[in-house]
């Protein structure tokens, strides 16, 4: 792949480091990515990480805190005050008092979570002050998705769009903006209306891949999504084109009109996320959620998996030295987290964690992993049901409880989100493989159905105190993320 930044950048990057390093050299901090594709639990993995650090969580597998070498958390203010903080308070008011989700990443946030804690060595106890400031830098997946255009030329993006949107799961939905562009020359002169038309046709394209019934990935530019303050702007107004293979762009041409826009996209927008934000990260969480693309078969399954190769190709990853440190962040540790494994038995646990290992494993082939430490892990970061089982006849069947959302349907069942109900989810297959199956361009189909939970209520104990928010292998995800750390 063609390198993501210029010699420029790689400047301003260097010196930026060198800055950072500068201001942290007696205050040890670490800056944790949590990123993932649209609504895949963001937002309540870094309000579920800091709601259990500061109110005394179950985490039986976090070795420091089970140790009780963690003194206390606290939230501090933010080194970057340019960056909107991460409103946690909210968050957690959402979750706890109102028993709703968490409104979705829309925007780049950060939020700075100390902790003081005891080394478990008393050689690092003499030298170190046992404090470590984790740096969480939230961003919305629809944005990770632009980071692959940064190695890629307009025509790369032409051909790859064309090829993309003629896939049978995206034809239907592709057809308006297909034949809009089928209808185009690219040589003839440049006019703003077709470019905004064109451009509109693909966005709504796009929008409609993302939909539960498709839930596809792939959807670059993700400004197209979530354009936020661009709406309307040049920035946002192209579209990809059918080029003839070696044809060049006239000057003054519709051709010539969109590349510029393409390349002031990847300058204005992408380029700045990356240097400023990305490209500073330490260690890095990615979010998937694997049962809504189960939920909408194979070819979402494939679309994830090639999101996510691209994804990680983007990344700065790998173990550098004291003086490559100085000049550049590395990520060497990253978590690729299946969300939402509630919605399953604790017997479909390891079949979920295994699926999302078949995904990681074609992602990380594409991309260069040296020095690394990549991990797989399916959890929920806010528990929002409990097991139990229920008689059919003279059979057991294992269930899970909770309180569906309303709207959500099972059967000829419509749920009003006030009544609990226990759940048979189904069981995901023994070989991962075989979600992945397809007959000719139709999809095995599978019985393979979830729905989707309110928060939890809080339990309490006898003395009347609230504990913290219930999850599934938090703990684990804390221990690979910043166990190391905390040593």
């Amino acid at each position: 792949m063609a390198s993501l930044t210029s010699f420029t950048d790689e400047a301003r990057i260097a010196l930026d480091t060198i800055t950072g390093r500068a201001a942290t050299m007696f205050s040890p901090s670490l800056r944790l990515g949590v990123t993932g594709l649209s609504r895949a639990g963001k937002t309540v993995f870094i309000t579920a990480l800091v709601h259990n650090l500061i109110h005394g969580g179950r985490l039986p597998l976090f070795e420091a805190y089970k140790s009780g070498r963690i003194a206390r958390s606290r939230l501090e203010e933010q080194p970057d005050d340019a960056v909107p903080r991460f409103q946690y308070e909210d968050h957690v008011a959402a979750l706890v008092e109102a028993r709703t989700w968490p409104d979705s990443t829309r925007a780049i946030s950060e939020l700075r979570l100390t902790i003081e804690y005891e080394s478990a060595s008393a050689w690092s106890r003499m030298f170190s002050a046992g404090k470590l400031s984790v740096d969480i830098v939230d961003y919305p997946g629809e944005w990770l998705l632009d980071l692959p255009l940064l190695a890629k030329s307009f025509r790369d993006f032409s051909r790859e769009a064309v090829e993309l949107s003629a896939l049978p799961v995206r034809a239907e939905l592709a057809a308006e903006w297909r034949k809009l562009a089928a209808g185009t020359d690219p040589d003839a002169t440049a006019d703003e209306m077709t470019a905004r038309r064109l451009a509109e046709a693909f966005a709504n394209y796009l929008k409609a891949c993302k939909h539960d019934e498709r839930a596809l990935s792939t959807l670059p530019p993700g400004r197209f999504l979530m354009p936020g303050d661009l709406d309307g702007s040049p920035a946002l107004t192209f579209s990809p084109l059918p080029l003839k293979e070696g044809a060049a762009a006239r000057p003054g041409s519709l051709h010539a009109m969109m590349e510029r826009r393409y390349e002031a996209y990847k300058t204005h927008v992408i380029k700045p996320f990356f240097r400023e934000h990305v490209a500073r990260l330490d260690r890095q969480i990615v979010l998937v959620d694997a049962l809504q693309a189960l939920n909408a078969g194979p070819w979402a399954l494939a679309d994830l998996e090639r999101a996510l190769g691209e994804i990680l190709a983007c990344f700065r990853i790998g173990r550098g030295g004291f003086f490559s440190d100085l000049f550049a962040h590395r990520i060497d540790r990253i978590l690729i987290a299946a969300t939402k494994a509630d919605h399953l038995h604790h017997e479909s646990h390891d079949r979920l964690q295994a699926i999302v290992r078949r995904i990681a494993d074609g992602a990380v082939k594409r991309a260069d992993f040296t020095g690394a430490t990549v991990d797989v892990l399916a959890m929920a970061a806010v528990r929002a049901t409990r097991e139990g089982t229920v008689r059919q006849g003279r059979e057991e069947l294992p269930v899970i409880i909770g309180t569906p959302l309303a709207g959500e349907r099972i059967g000829d069942e419509t749920f009003d989100g006030k009544t609990e109900t226990a759940v048979f989810p189904g069981d995901l297959p023994g070989k991962a493989e075989a979600v992945f199956e397809t007959a000719g361009d139709v999809a095995v189909e599978n019985a393979i159905r979830f729905v989707r939970f309110r928060p939890p209520k809080l339990e309490r104990t006898a003395e009347g105190i609230t504990l913290s928010l219930p999850h599934i292998r938090l703990d684990r995800a804390l221990q690979f993320l910043l166990g190391d750390r905390l040593a």
